[in-house]
């Protein structure tokens, strides 16, 4: 089995909903970044066996296999292919753990894997909006889960987490203060300046940070209305993820063909795992997934120096902390370090490349050994995968 390694990670600035990156076409926006790697990395985009691409709401513009799209966008020869996957939310974190896979199968030398999603102009739900052509689920799966309740859109799961696990509405609050103040922080001090290509504005002015990082307080959020139950809801706007436009991609290669053409792997893919649980509670199969892939890597909890676990709510991750680190108050100091998607945005699509991109910048910059990134999903799934920075 061949080594699989990441030669670069990149992505867009995240815009706020109907902000900076309102105005692009999905298409052209994940093109800009598949310009970028190649141009970062020095090669030609002819070497690209495949384009893989996540995408959630495969609509519109977003319709017709965006990935085919975008490769001839950029302009790179007819001969690249391209196919666009939907995990939801984890939609380009599958779209990594595939074009690794088939680096280390054999079936790839060299693969994108990117993932975008342009909420503003593409809604969460434009697939089946209108209910003109039905709805998803049907008779089968409704009948499955109508005895405890039937199934519920992720806000309400959210809820639900958080009454499982007794997390109250500071608690959650708190999380999101922590995302935004991290996230602050990164962005101040430039740790996102080597992930973040630049792109322009309605007006031509570049765009080079993200729109969703703002300045608040407990107080602020304590203020916020509940989003998802009126009257007794403990999730907000403050500490779920942002609707949110954003483009992300990876360069994947084998060690051998990145030595061939001259390029420094930065990690090398180290294992995966992909699960499903409780599709009513939704977001909890990150649990299980994170356990999967440290057994199948071999690892401990305390091998990561870096995680990153999708901000989809806050409920999600403190779940996460309270099953993966009961006894290990720190743990928080190694998870989400740089903020996540209630201060970044969570553009469906985009996350998972996002994730590995801001993973393999930090693990180079604390000198780290092993990071862990880990999805939860529509659905009640999940994707995890550990990489291993590389020295030399």
């Amino acid at each position: 089995m061949r080594d699989a390694v990441v030669v670069d990670a990149i992505r867009t600035p995240f815009g706020r909903r109907s902000g900076s990156l309102a105005h692009w076409h999905p298409v052209d926006l994940v093109a800009s970044t598949l310009t970028a790697v190649v141009e970062r990395a020095g090669i030609s985009p002819d070497v690209v066996d495949d384009v893989i691409m996540g995408c959630v709401m495969q609509v519109g513009e977003q319709g017709t296999n965006i990935a085919r799209n975008a490769v001839l966008a950029a302009g790179w020869p007819d001969t690249v292919p391209g196919t666009t996957v939907d995990r939801q939310c984890g939609s380009s974190q599958q779209a990594v753990h595939f074009a690794a896979q088939g680096v280390m199968s054999g079936a790839y030398d060299v693969v994108i894997a990117s993932g975008v999603e342009v909420m503003t102009r593409i809604p969460m739900g434009a697939t089946t909006a209108d209910g003109r052509y039905g709805f998803p689920f049907g008779p089968s799966v409704s009948a499955r889960y109508a005895d405890s309740g039937g199934l519920v859109p992720q806000g309400e799961s959210a809820e639900r987490i958080a009454e499982r696990w007794g997390f109250d509405r500071s608690e959650l609050d708190e999380f999101g203060l922590r995302s935004q103040t991290r996230a602050m922080r990164a962005m101040r001090t430039g740790r996102f300046d080597a992930e973040i290509v630049a792109v322009t504005d309605e007006d031509g002015r570049p765009v080079t940070t993200d729109g969703g990082v703002r300045e608040t307080s407990l107080d602020a959020l304590a203020e916020l209305p509940p989003a998802f139950r009126q009257a007794d809801g403990r999730c907000t706007a403050g500490n779920s993820s942002q609707i949110t436009d954003g483009a992300a991609t990876a360069l994947i290669m084998s060690a051998e063909r990145a030595r061939e053409l001259g390029v420094r792997p930065r990690a090398r893919f180290v294992e995966f795992a992909v699960v499903g649980d409780d599709p009513q509670l939704m977001l909890t199969a990150n649990i299980p997934a994170t356990r999967r892939v440290l057994e199948r890597a071999g690892l401990a909890m305390d091998d990561i120096d870096r995680f990153e676990v999708n901000e989809a709510f806050s409920a999600a991750v403190l779940a996460w902390l309270r099953e993966l680190g009961p006894d290990d108050p720190e743990l928080i100091e190694r998870v989400n370090v740089n903020g996540g998607a209630i201060a970044l945005g969570h553009p469906l699509g985009a996350s998972g490349a996002r994730l590995l991109a801001t993973l393999v910048n930090e693990l180079e910059r604390i000198e780290g050994r092993y990071g862990l990134q880990v999805m939860c999903e529509g659905g009640g799934m999940a994707n995890a995968l550990v990489i291993e920075r590389c020295t030399q």
